[in-house]
């Protein structure tokens, strides 16, 4: 059985319901985000660890020239070393029926008898290759998807020179390529880049690798020191080759993916507490003034013999029903949604598995922070129910004290209008208010800009890479690096209209006692398909001696220009070399160092060496070059630069429509929670004021233009001030995206501001619409009886 305050309760819900339901999904906005992001990025961490878990993905990383098959006991017995594999890697040329340009691949060599013990493969269909069949093959499962490949079908591989028939056996799924990423390419391309798994007999008789290894993965127990045992690895490797050990955070598939749930972690910070605070801010709007018409009502209640405490829940409880509401429609929205991010999730990352990971604590947190904001909001409205002693609250309320805050009326009305007059001055003489409607709508701008600056950041990032810096067609890369004849051999081949020769070092960069591992790229002083740019995107002529650094690199090492670097070239028996700093750079990519191509051979010290080149294309010749390169036997991959550049817009486009849509989706929601509730509430409390107007003989559009007008002032002082916490957010999106792969530029155009406050004032329009209706409905005789 309800008690009377229970029914009262039911009551003003019930008449209340469509505020109720616009602070309702307000409150479901935040639930939705917090559920969605969160549950994310939880199911993200967790089906990653059970995923490298069971298959056992290993934690320290080296690679060598070649390496004998001895040292594997001697990397074992490292302490900390839980297991170890040694394997053979190479780089391949596909040649894939349908497709005219070359895939790029990766060979990676299976144990000749049973199981890996390091980065065990998850078998999809199929079955793994024999070890005695050198033409079976198994690949990934995005790579097969891709072609529509199953077991049975076959295609061709450039190994080593020799091009070869392959049968595919099975589909799988490794630890190690959960975000496989083909050279020169900034996303996945799953057609033309495959990891290929085959026996180590066929890789080591194709490669002359018998005995050898160039790559080996080890796993360490749960507290080995990963720097300790990656230092012990390049003191068994230096003298073969190798390039450096490196841990688990530098992978680059755990380092994308780490990335990601960065990314995640970063949203969860910037858009949750937005919904939180418009929502506290909607119920302290809606308490306040419900309060306020009810003044008579709580004297009396309290005059009944019900306490303060008493009258004060009831009032709580309308929080908490709000609150709920919110909490259902969030609960269910972020549970679905969360449902297709995994779906989203799966695309680009391979799992066996990506279950959403809703677990019940993530919504007891995101009920325990709605109802923490909410009763925030409503805080100073209750507190006004607990000080209301009877025999005040029984009596009207004193009328308000009107002062002119500075406003000269005498201006006003010689410049606007009677009415238009009345709206600014209601507006002026509550400034408090008008000022957090103001702030509250600017939230809906700020959340669009902070969405579509993306548009504007990833062009720039297209336009920088693709047209300014890198304006290659295609990218060759040999099989180790070559005599500068080998450049010549390149511009001889058919299609090729230009080339250029690089050269890229693995080394390792340290200031002090902070040290870096990197790529050190040689390029000629001055070169026209690819360009180093100051930060005044001009073309920077490589100096003759000194370095030249990304500011990521520079701020990572705290260096400035003409400062001493410390390079160890890792090739070349771990020799240590200081160079200075003759420049800094601006990159939106990896973490980037160049150098003069004549000195960085110098440096190294084995005479004059190019790792490829880069070269312009011929478009009416591109079968003949595609077919060339597939022939050459010294070219180990080629990156289209076309192809890579529609890809990663298509992928980004993708994904960013997608944000958009859903931040539209909340920013129109919040302008409906203000502007709804704002309007509502103003008239309810001058009702009275514009019967009396309707009396006197304006027409329902001139009354109902008051309530428009000062509607429209407040969503008007919305726009700057959403366009300046929209930066801030942008702001903070960008920071949060940062990392050592990528860097996302802060670029907002004006027509994102624009576009902004364009959806912002319609959704404005169609809230403030909903209210006429009710303005043209006024019963005149029924509100001229009420109390003021």
């Amino acid at each position: 059985m309800l008690s009377a305050l229970d029914r009262k309760l039911v009551r003003d819900l019930t008449r209340l319901w469509a505020q109720v339901l616009a602070v309702g999904l307000v409150i479901a906005c935040g639930v939705m985000t917090i559920v969605l992001f969160v549950g994310a990025t939880r199911s993200l961490d967790e089906t990653r660890s059970a995923f490298y878990e069971r298959y056992r993905f290993a934690s320290v990383f080296a690679s060598a020239n070649r390496a004998p098959e001895r040292l594997k006991r001697d990397l074992a017995a490292i302490e900390g070393v839980a297991a170890v594999e040694t394997r053979i890697v190479k780089d391949l040329i596909l040649d894939i029926d349908g497709m005219i340009e070359p895939a790029a691949g990766i060979a990676v060599s299976l144990p000749d008898a049973g199981e890996a013990r390091v980065n065990r493969l998850y078998l999809r269909q199929g079955r793994l290759p024999e070890p005695d069949r050198s033409d079976e093959v198994a690949v990934v499962e995005t790579f097969a998807s891709a072609h529509g490949f199953r077991p049975g079908d076959r295609f061709r591989a450039q190994i080593n020179g020799k091009s070869r028939e392959l049968t595919i056996t099975g589909v799988v799924l490794s630890p190690e390529f959960i975000y496989a990423i083909g050279p020169g390419d900034m996303v996945p391309d799953q057609r033309r880049y495959g990891i290929l798994f085959m026996p180590r007999k066929t890789l080591a008789a194709a490669f002359d690798m018998t005995g050898s290894f160039n790559s080996a993965v080890l796993t360490t127990l749960r507290n080995a020191d990963v720097e300790v045992i990656t230092e012990a690895v390049d003191d068994l490797l230096r003298h073969y080759g190798g390039t450096g050990a490196y841990g688990r955070e530098d992978q680059t598939s755990h380092a994308f993916l780490d990335a990601e749930l960065t990314q995640l972690e970063a949203m969860a910070g910037v858009i949750p507490p937005i919904f939180l605070f418009v929502s506290a801010f909607l119920v302290n709007m809606i308490l306040s003034r419900l309060i306020a018409l009810e003044r008579e009502q709580i004297g009396l209640l309290k005059a009944s013999g019900y306490t303060s405490v008493g009258v004060a829940w009831h009032y709580a409880k309308m929080v908490l029903a709000i609150v709920l509401v919110g909490l259902v429609i969030g609960s269910v929205a972020g549970a679905w949604l969360g449902g297709s991010l995994a779906r989203l999730y799966a695309q680009f990352f391979s799992f066996p598995f990506l279950v959403f990971a809703g677990s019940a604590d993530l919504y007891v947190i995101a009920a325990v922070v709605s109802v923490i904001a909410a009763l925030a909001g409503a805080a100073s409205a209750i507190r006004t129910v607990v000080a209301l002693p009877p025999a005040v609250a029984m009596r009207p309320p004193a009328p308000a004290n009107y002062r002119s805050l500075g406003l000269d009326l005498g201006i006003l009305h010689s410049v606007f209008s009677q009415l238009t007059t009345m709206a600014l001055r209601h507006l002026w003489r509550n400034p408090v208010r008008t000022g957090l409607t103001a702030l509250g709508t600017s939230f809906s701008v700020a959340l669009l800009v902070t969405a579509l600056f993306s548009f504007d950041s990833i062009d720039h990032m297209i336009d920088q890479i693709f047209f300014q810096t890198s304006r290659e067609d295609a990218v060759i890369a040999f099989a180790g690096d070559r005599h500068p004849d080998a450049l010549r051999a390149v511009r001889r081949m058919p299609g090729i209209l230009a080339a250029e020769p690089y050269r890229q070092v693995p080394v390792t960069m340290s200031n002090r006692h902070i040290e870096e591992r990197l790529v050190l790229e040689g390029l000629p002083s001055m070169t026209d398909l690819t360009r180093v740019l100051d930060r005044d995107q001009l073309p920077l002529a490589l100096p003759s001696n000194g370095i030249v650094l990304s500011d990521r690199v520079a701020e990572r090492l705290d260096l400035r220009v003409g400062d001493l670097a410390s390079i160890e070239v890792m090739q070349q028996d771990d020799r240590i070399v200081h160079v200075p700093v003759a420049g800094t750079i601006q990159s939106l990519v990896g973490l980037t160092a160049y150098m003069d191509l004549e000195a960085l051979n110098r440096l190294v010290r084995d005479g004059d060496r190019i790792s490829g080149a880069r070269v312009k294309l011929d478009a009416d010749r591109l079968g003949q070059t595609y077919a060339a390169v597939k022939e050459t036997p010294g070219i180990s991959s080629i990156a289209l630069t076309n192809l890579s550049r529609a890809n990663f817009r298509a992928t980004i486009e993708e994904n960013i429509v997608i944000s958009i849509t859903i931040y539209t989706v909340l920013a129109v929601i919040i302008t409906f929670g203000v502007i709804y509730n704002s309007a509502r509430i103003q008239l309810s409390e001058r009702g009275r004021e514009l019967a009396s107007l309707r009396v006197f003989g304006f027409t329902r559009g001139e009354v109902s233009s008051i309530l428009m007008i000062e509607l429209g002032v407040v969503v008007l002082f919305a726009q700057p001030l959403g366009w300046a916490l929209g930066y801030g957010f942008a702001w903070s999106v960008a920071q949060g995206f940062e990392s050592d792969l990528y860097r996302i530029p802060l670029v907002v155009e004006q027509s994102t501001y624009t576009t902004a406050s364009l959806v912002v004032t319609a959704a404005a329009v169609v809230s403030a619409l909903a209210v006429r209706r009710r303005i043209d409905r006024l019963d005149l005789i029924e509100v001229l009886k009420t109390r003021e």
